[in-house]
């Protein structure tokens, strides 16, 4: 009877065990986004058949997760900081005829022309993080100015200068392999970079001490600052990053599709906060993980794409990425509470 006891309760301790990792990672703030996204990845799957799940299919939908994550990720960020940066609509397009202006149109090495399309995004970035500092005006508004503002001078210089709205510019093959080329004819360069940005923006949240600063940041800004956290400078860095990598998607799409446009970068917009917000980062700010909004920008990309691939209205994709929207913020909801639920009793 005791060997049997004894046998038993190793088993015993372990389906414990494996119940409270369950528990707790039901808890994490991705727990909701990823939920969704095998949800949303399986519907289309059974829906799109053989198309959805082919090589062209996946390329489909990760090639648009590419170019919004890397945008996603410093606008998560910002809102887990409490920030919102809606100005990367003009950054993107400015960035990319900024390269296109100095390598196309005047012909000077592609290198100069990339580095001032992003240098167009660390400026924009550096003076958003300025004013919203100065000023303490809400940083929506101090972003749409300054939206307004950069959309203004990149159509003003841009007809002055090249005589359109439109500008092309075609790349050698070194740098088009480097930032702007299809492997396999299907799969944009731009999906590695995505990975390596995910990775980085991992560390800083979930690694180095900056993500605890991010996190009290948008906990409490004056309670951060009491506490010796550098506010203004990380708010800063933090816009700054946002237009860095803004930029670094418009410098992408000129070189991808060799040309670029004064609204090409409207979608941005809006496309990024709704992958932030499906990924599990609170609108209120101090929540959120850089996985979740990997998992939100995927499930994203794939209703975005994925209703090609069935018989469904495709104007019906609008109304599902709503529905998904309005869904994944009571989720995220839920699932706060459930962490704050389980937290006080794990106190008493």
């Amino acid at each position: 009877m005791n060997a049997r006891n004894d046998v038993l309760a190793p088993s015993a301790a372990s389906g414990g065990h494996t119940k409270a990792t369950i528990g707790q990672l039901s808890r994490r703030p991705e727990a909701g986004s990823l939920l969704g996204l095998i949800a949303v990845f399986a519907f289309f799957a059974l829906l799109g058949g053989k198309v959805f799940l082919s090589a062209a299919g996946y390329a489909s939908w990760l090639n648009v997760a590419a170019e919004i994550g890397i945008v996603a990720l410093p606008i998560g960020l910002l809102m887990i900081a409490g920030e919102m940066d809606l100005s990367i609509g003009a950054v993107i397009p400015a960035s990319s005829l900024t390269v296109a202006i100095i390598s196309g149109h005047y012909g000077l090495p592609e290198i100069v022309g990339i580095s001032a399309g992003l240098g167009v995004g660390l400026l924009v970035g550096f003076f958003n993080g300025y004013l919203v500092n100065r000023t303490r005006v809400p940083s929506l508004i101090v972003t749409i100015g300054s939206m307004f503002a950069v959309m203004g001078l990149t159509l003003g210089f841009t007809v002055l200068i090249a005589g359109s709205t439109g500008v092309s510019l075609v790349p050698s093959p070194a740098v088009k392999a480097i930032l702007g080329d299809f492997i396999g004819g299907m799969f944009q360069v731009t999906i590695f970079w995505w990975i390596l940005f995910a990775v980085a923006f991992f560390c800083l949240l979930h690694i180095s001490p900056v993500g605890n600063w991010i996190f009290a940041l948008g906990g409490d800004k004056v309670s951060a600052r009491n506490a010796g956290i550098p506010t203004d400078k990380l708010t800063i860095a933090l816009y700054m990053l946002s237009g860095f990598s803004a930029a670094f998607v418009g410098v992408s799409q000129v070189l991808v599709y060799q040309s670029a446009q004064v609204l090409g970068g409207q979608s941005f917009i809006f496309n990024s906060i709704m992958c932030v917000v499906i990924g599990g980062v609170l609108l209120t700010g101090g929540a959120g993980s850089v996985v979740g909004i990997v998992f939100g920008t995927l499930t994203f990309a794939i209703v975005n794409q994925g209703i090609y691939f069935t018989g469904i209205d495709p104007n019906l994709g609008s109304v599902i990425i709503g529905a998904l929207l309005l869904l994944a913020v009571m989720m995220n909801d839920k699932f706060r509470l459930m962490a704050m639920s389980y937290a006080a009793k794990k106190k008493k």
